[in-house]
């Protein structure tokens, strides 16, 4: 009788979750899926196509370049931020007396809004912006670009914003991998008299790695659909070399008013997503039952 009133009240407290879980991601999903298999252009009438919409969208070159750029994208944030952050985390490991107040500097760009960022590094890229002008003031004229309107770097300005925001917050998780790392093994790799180097290679690395499985994971999906700061610095522009699946989603939802169409670069997205970061996910947690 106790425990079938324990199930009674723990299906109670799960209830809500559940009921909110279902409505708003459940539900939208399943119904992207079915609008997917159909040409829907927001009206209330719409014929089922089968798989034509994704047959179109395979054939589509702007899709494919999309899809390119999505992963290039991805894999830059990845290595950059994911290096950076384990940088940072290791110096501050070797300075306690600053390492609170660097890391919270490192953070502060993390608890801005993309959209915020992004306005803020429009200025800064701008040709008489304040990087151009900072390179011009070194003596650096040649470094100067048209970091957003030049289609050869323009995915990789934006790229760098990515990383400037979330570079502390890789920093942090690295920082807490260091603070669960007994001391007793680095005191004994002092007492065998392994440089910085060696104990890094051997004890350290070894000991993070759940911190670089989460950063690594995370960083796969947020960079994977990443939609806020093509949007607002180039638009996808110039000619398309910023265009990801994401942005190609509201360009046809919003601009083109193909529902299926965009339904279905959506369920290609989440794929994708769910694929790349289980999969990494999956291949370092088994490097961490190996080490």
């Amino acid at each position: 009788m106790f425990r079938r009133r324990g199930h009674l009240l723990a299906i109670l407290f799960i209830l809500p979750a559940a009921v909110v879980y279902g409505l708003f991601i459940l539900y939208p999903l399943v119904r992207d899926v079915l609008m997917s298999f159909t040409d829907n252009t927001g009206g209330p009438a719409s014929a089922f196509v089968g798989a034509d919409q994704y047959r179109t969208l395979l054939g589509d070159p702007v899709a494919r370049d999309a899809l390119w750029h999505t992963v290039v994208y991805a894999a830059v944030v990845l290595v950059v931020q994911t290096t950076l952050g384990l940088l940072f985390a290791t110096l501050l490991t070797r300075r306690p007396r600053i390492r609170r107040t660097v890391s919270s500097v490192l953070l502060l760009p993390a608890l801005m809004s993309p959209v915020m960022a992004s306005f803020i590094w429009s200025y800064l890229y701008r040709p008489d912006g304040g990087i151009n002008t900072f390179l011009g003031s070194i003596g650096l004229h040649a470094l100067q670009q048209i970091w957003l309107g030049d289609a050869s770097i323009a995915l990789y300005a934006i790229a760098a914003v990515n990383i400037w925001m979330f570079a502390g917050y890789s920093c942090i998780i690295f920082l807490a991998g260091y603070a669960g790392i007994p001391q007793e093994l680095l005191d004994a790799a002092d007492l065998d008299g392994a440089g910085w180097w060696q104990r890094f290679r051997k004890v350290e690395w070894a000991m993070l790695a759940p911190a670089l499985t989460v950063n690594v994971t995370l960083s796969l999906i947020g960079s994977l659909g990443v939609f806020d700061y093509p949007l607002v610095l180039t638009g996808g522009g110039p000619v398309g070399s910023t265009n990801t699946l994401a942005l190609l989603v509201y360009q046809d939802i919003f601009r083109n008013s193909d529902f299926g169409m965009g339904a279905a670069t959506a369920v290609v997205l989440l794929v994708l997503v769910l694929v790349v970061s289980s999969s990494a996910g999956a291949l370092l947690r088994r490097r961490e039952r190996v080490l």
